[in-house]
């Protein structure tokens, strides 16, 4: 047997200064058709001993590298804005290094079953470049539209699906290691590639199936005449059991030209971290002949609680179930007023919880819920731990102790949640295209500055940018303060409506007692949110819809409108505006400026 384990085949590795090379071949790490999990977890922990987890480059050779679960690291990990099932089989785990390299030099890495692909966590200044990231047989399941009768639909699912019914009619898509049913449906128009105009997610739970035996199945439960034969549908479950590439309380990563073209959950996931760069990252179909129509069962890439800039530039996000990237914190919801200085917050939504929240030091903010205000300033954390397990792993309830008395109104009679500002992020969203894909392009929730430029938005579904805030369904922090958008393309938003869709530049905080509000939530004077210099290519009215903001300019911005669709949206007004002051619409170019039109409450 080779001895691949000696510190001569370690140092075959070519020392460059105090970097250390390792060639992953070495280890017998090669493209093929053999599982490599098990030999990645081994050479890792080899690698580790041998070079204190520090200044090294991993080098793959270019091919394809098979992954499965069986072998795989087992890891418990709760991860924000996903299903919090563990423990989960990890292809490549990346736990406490400093100054990594990954060079892929186009390495596909398939993975088989269901698996977290790549995690990187607790590391410094680590790079990850030039990969793929694929599964054999996705989760969603696709089919093709043979036939739409007044009675139901025949659809064909696609060549690379496991597809059965069971004696109850229940139509069971499965895999290695899984299987589910289909709840909901999104139907692609196969030329374009975009969902087909005006339908959105279309409920239809797979539950009384015929298999008709010829390769075909027939359900009763979708009858609808704007899905024709033809049409690729992703038939999915709800199911998000891990990302593509998950990174936590990572300080400084670093990805380029990595490529995600399908996961269950999100693309990419990064909670707690300290700056991050993402240049040349991607979630898209693999080219244009691509036979898949759908890549990520939600976000592209998603920001939990991260600190630090954001920059995301030179990236592609199509064909994906939700936004291209989102960006916010996590409210918790005071639940326990243990003394004058002592709160317990609660995670409240089902898929995000177990992770830490804050440290000492950290500033915090107080919201209340109904009408999004804010109250009692603003205060230091003292100390906070886990309160409802011994530690924080799983945790849904967090004491925080203040160093300063907190205000009598935070109580949990009134319903409020607290922000954590130091763990919010600026962001650079920039030269980046995002097509073809459900729901929204972005999304952003944080008082730092944003800046969107240079990016393509075609064909989102939804509205194209969307600045949000809740603390009472997604509790997902907080008001935007400064934000620039310029120099964006946006072709034809809005062909379906979703939750927050009111127009092409939708900023939409959710507000129950809008009436009662005093203060605004986004913005904090003129100019904080710009919309400048821009080019509108749509078929319908809603340009920017705004509510509770002080403090919006729209100018230089150049609108044509055409014909590619019938208009529909139910706001019928190019800008509708809910307690905004301090607006300035000027110096725009509109291609049919009289039927621009205002709804200023």
């Amino acid at each position: 047997m080779r001895k691949i384990f000696t510190a001569v085949c370690l140092l075959a590795a070519i020392a460059a200064g105090a970097q250390t090379t390792v060639r992953m071949s070495d280890y017998g790490i090669k493209p093929g058709k053999g599982d490599v999990s098990g030999k990645i977890a081994r050479a890792l922990t080899d690698i580790a001993k041998k070079t204190g987890k520090s200044d090294v480059t991993l080098v793959f050779e270019q091919g394809t590298y098979n992954f499965y679960p069986e072998k795989a690291t087992s890891r418990t990990y709760f991860i924000s804005n996903h299903d919090q099932t563990n423990p989960k089989a990890v292809g490549i785990d990346l736990d406490g290094w400093t100054n990594l390299t990954i060079e892929g030099n186009g390495a596909d890495f398939m993975f088989h079953g269901r698996m977290l692909p790549v995690a990187l966590v607790n590391s410094r200044s680590c790079t990850l470049r030039g990969f793929d990231i694929d599964f054999a047989i996705p989760h969603i399941t696709q089919a093709t539209v043979v036939e739409m009768t007044d009675s139901g639909m025949v659809f064909r699912p696609e060549a690379w699906t496991k597809c059965r019914v069971d004696k109850n009619g229940r139509f069971i898509a499965s895999g290695h290691g899984w299987e589910n049913t289909p709840l909901s449906v999104i139907a692609f128009d196969p030329e374009t590639r975009q969902i087909v105009y005006r339908t959105a997610d279309i409920n239809c739970p797979l539950d009384k199936v015929v298999d008709l035996k010829n390769g075909t199945f027939f359900t009763s439960r979708l009858k609808d005449a704007r899905v024709k034969p033809g049409a690729k549908l992703a038939m999915r479950s709800y199911m998000r059991p891990a990302p593509g590439i998950f990174l936590s309380e990572d300080i400084a990563p670093r990805l380029e030209n990595v490529k995600v073209h399908y996961a269950e959950g999100m693309g990419l996931l990064a909670q707690l971290c300290d700056s991050v760069s993402l240049d040349g990252f991607g979630v898209c179909l693999r080219g244009e002949n691509d036979l898949r129509y759908v890549t990520t069962q939600a976000d592209a890439t998603h920001f939990s609680g991260c600190k630090g800039h954001i920059d995301s530039r030179n990236g592609l996000y199509e064909n994906m179930t939700d936004d291209a990237i989102n960006v916010h914190g996590t409210y918790l919801k005071v639940v326990g007023r243990l003394d004058d200085r002592t709160l317990v917050g609660r995670y409240m939504h089902g898929q995000s919880y177990g992770f830490k929240w804050g440290e000492p030091g950290d500033t915090v903010q107080f919201v209340m819920s109904r009408t999004m205000e804010l109250a009692g300033g603003t205060n230091v954390i003292a100390a906070i731990e886990a309160y409802d397990k011994d530690g924080i792993d799983g945790a849904k309830e967090m004491k925080v102790t203040f160093t300063q008395p907190v205000d009598p109104a935070i109580t949990p009679e009134v319903a409020c949640g607290m922000e954590n500002l130091a763990w919010t992020p600026s962001v650079t969203f920039d030269h980046n295209i995002i097509r073809n894909n459900r729901a929204r392009g972005t999304l952003f929730s944080t008082p730092r500055r944003v800046v969107v430029s240079r990016n393509l938005f075609d064909h989102t579904a939804g509205s194209a940018i969307l600045l949000c805030g809740d603390c009472n369904g997604w509790y997902e922090t907080g008001a935007c303060r400064d934000v620039l958008i310029t120099d964006n393309t946006f072709i034809n938003p809005l062909t379906s409506l979703y939750q927050f869709t009111e127009a092409a530049i939708s900023i939409y905080p959710e507000i129950p007692d809008l009436a009662s509000q005093v203060k605004y939530f986004h913005g904090r004077g003129p100019g904080s949110i710009v919309i400048e210099g821009n080019r509108f290519a749509t078929f319908d009215k809603p340009l920017v819809y705004a509510k509770s903001v002080d403090g919006l300019t729209f100018r230089n911005n150049t609108v044509t409108t055409n014909t590619d669709f019938p208009a529909f949206h139910s706001n019928r007004f190019t800008f509708k505006f809910q307690r905004v002051r301090n607006a300035v619409i000027e110096n725009n170019n509109f291609d049919r400026p009289d039927e621009v039109s205002f709804d200023i409450e």
